[in-house]
């Protein structure tokens, strides 16, 4: 006769303990599929790092009193209330808001349509030259400022004295410099276009230069709009260049302004001038990619059905 022997139940003792706190942590810090936790973490803080001073800086130029560091109130007192040394009342102010107004508008309305010229035909010209003459433009880009802006005062002040330090001066440092912006924009544009579009123009009937007027230059018309805005939202907050070519108060631009004053017994209208620059240039920026996004939208949306229609025959 057989004994059937016992068979001992597991019991809460001898069951093995449920991972603690930290063996679960360890798993979900070591999970490779995972969602990643610390990059957003690691991005949020760094924009909050750099953008603090920035809001701290325009929320005083709201304060009501004196202060830069002291909340003393909201008011609009430093923009255009304080009859003396509000933006709108200083001359000194207002001048260098207006000068940085002029030199960005008339820097924009010369540079992009040179810089769209230089792209079409450095796109076209096919020669051993061409390569060199795509690095000279691309020269000024890749050149520190610093050494830019010293380069053109010596060239004025030594070599081409009739051009005298100032206003024409400073437009002219701001396009040699700015042009190359347009170049690199509508030179990639040019790319993604591919001269299919401009080919089958010509084949229609239409001359060369009627193509490039009703075919070539509408589709770059999102390049050049972008060029414009960027180019008026770097050149209005330009120090270095504008800064050496100056010829005194009467052109000094807003971030010329500031540095001269920011270590004085400045008040917050100096920091209302600022926050004038820093909004237009987030204006300037904003138009330039909201027009770019909604110009180009349809040819995102034939680019991405385009591969959904590959991936669906593979």
């Amino acid at each position: 006769m057989t004994t059937q022997t016992d068979v001992a139940l597991p019991t809460a003792e001898s069951q093995p303990a449920a991972p603690g706190l930290v063996q679960r942590l360890w798993g979900w810090l070591r999970n490779p599929w995972g969602k990643p936790r610390f990059l957003p973490l690691f991005a949020v803080t760094y924009l909050v790092w750099s953008l603090a001073p920035v809001a701290l800086a325009v929320l005083f130029s709201f304060n009501a009193g004196r202060s830069r560091s002291v909340w003393q109130g909201f008011s609009l007192r430093w923009y255009w209330h304080d009859p003396d040394r509000s933006v709108l009342h200083d001359p000194v102010m207002r001048t260098a808001l207006l000068q940085s107004l002029k030199l960005a508008s008339l820097t924009m309305l010369i540079a992009v349509p040179l810089g769209v010229a230089f792209a079409l035909g450095s796109h076209r010209w096919k020669s051993r030259t061409s390569t060199t003459s795509n690095f000279l433009m691309l020269f000024s880009f890749v050149t520190p400022e610093l050494i830019m802006g010293v380069s053109l005062f010596l060239v004025f002040v030594k070599l081409l004295v009739f051009v005298h330090l100032g206003t024409t001066a400073q437009l002219l440092g701001l396009i040699t410099f700015e042009m190359a912006y347009p170049v690199i924009i509508v030179r990639a544009r040019l790319l993604s276009i591919g001269k299919e579009y401009e080919e089958a123009a010509m084949d229609l009937g239409a001359t060369p230069t009627k193509a490039i007027r009703m075919v070539l230059l509408p589709l770059l018309f999102p390049a050049i709009f972008a060029s414009f805005m960027l180019v008026f939202a770097d050149s209005i907050d330009d120090f270095i260049i504008v800064r050496y070519l100056s010829a005194g108060v009467d052109t000094e631009t807003i971030p010329i302004r500031i540095y001269s004053s920011a270590r004085a017994s400045a008040t917050p209208a100096l920091n209302a001038l600022a926050s004038i620059m820093l909004l237009s240039t987030l204006v300037a920026i904003t138009v330039g990619y909201v027009v770019y996004r909604m110009l180009t939208k349809g040819e995102r949306a034939k680019s991405t059905s385009a591969v959904s229609d590959f991936a669906v025959q593979i």
